[in-house]
């Protein structure tokens, strides 16, 4: 996730929940905020809601000022990395001398580190059984620390809990298709509608709430208030509607299709 070229070249080992490791991360530190710098952090749908909220910023405004879309590796979907300062540094834009300024809604990479989560590591196999492994940078002077912890612990301490269980339902796509057959390639509109409801949220909601689309996929009136009013649930709402176009519909646009020619007055 960070530094993740160089990482590739090198086998992780790997770490289970109650593995323990020395590390602390503090102001006083040498290395202090060098891990902000010269780095390639994948951003996370609920990253996106977060951060974009914490600026009050548009979905579609924080992509077009704060990310660069990508290709995830193995995968073919789009995904997008925080676009870096043209500085001598390349820093995160987020970063100060004295720290984060967005420190509490950080990104879910930022959490782990100076962990990093098997299953967005763009390496073949790196999604069996979830592990987790050390980000290895040289700079880092934080393992020197005498304080000890498992990953349980630091995940506990840190808070990624709640951003991995709203991104499951993301990750688990992202895992999918990596089994997919190499000869098995997603059309331009799939990959669309996946970045629009991986990240563009407020696009996303128009395209539920603005078009047709809860004719063609029907939803419980209570659930449809839910996602309505709440962005996680609109979220959680969208990977569960991807899964269906990926791996539940042969081809998701003839689908689309055969809908609107038994009534072509619905738009």
């Amino acid at each position: 996730m960070q530094d993740m070229e160089k990482m590739a070249s090198i086998q992780p080992v790997k770490l289970g929940m109650n593995s323990k490791f020395k590390f602390k991360c503090h102001k006083g530190a040498a290395c202090f905020t060098k891990c902000c710098r010269g780095i390639n952090i994948i951003l996370t749908p609920y990253d996106i809601i977060r951060l974009k909220n914490r600026l009050g910023l548009s979905s579609e405004e924080f992509l077009a000022v704060y990310t660069k879309p990508e290709i995830l590796e193995k995968t073919d979907l789009p995904i997008v990395t925080l676009k870096l300062l043209d500085d001598e540094q390349t820093s995160c834009p987020f970063v100060r001398d004295d720290g984060c300024i967005v420190y509490k809604d950080r990104p879910t990479t930022c959490r782990y580190y100076p962990l990093g989560v098997a299953s967005l590591m763009h390496k073949e196999g790196a999604d069996d059984e979830g592990f987790f492994f050390f980000v290895n940078e040289p700079h880092c002077l934080g393992f020197e620390e005498d304080e000890e912890w498992t990953v349980r612990e630091w995940r506990v301490d840190q808070g990624p809990d709640i951003y991995d269980e709203i991104n499951a339902g993301w990750t688990d796509l992202l895992v999918r298709k990596r089994s997919f057959p190499p000869n098995i390639k997603l059309s331009d509109k799939s990959k669309q509608l996946f970045f629009m409801a991986s990240y563009n949220i407020d696009k996303f909601r128009n395209f539920v709430f603005e078009s047709s689309f809860l004719e063609r996929y029907p939803t419980e009136a209570e659930l449809v208030e839910k996602i309505r009013n709440d962005e996680v649930e609109l979220l959680k709402f969208g990977m569960k509607w991807l899964k269906d176009v990926f791996f539940n519909y042969e081809n998701f646009e003839n689908r689309m299709k055969e809908k609107e020619a038994q009534d072509p007055q619905k738009q």
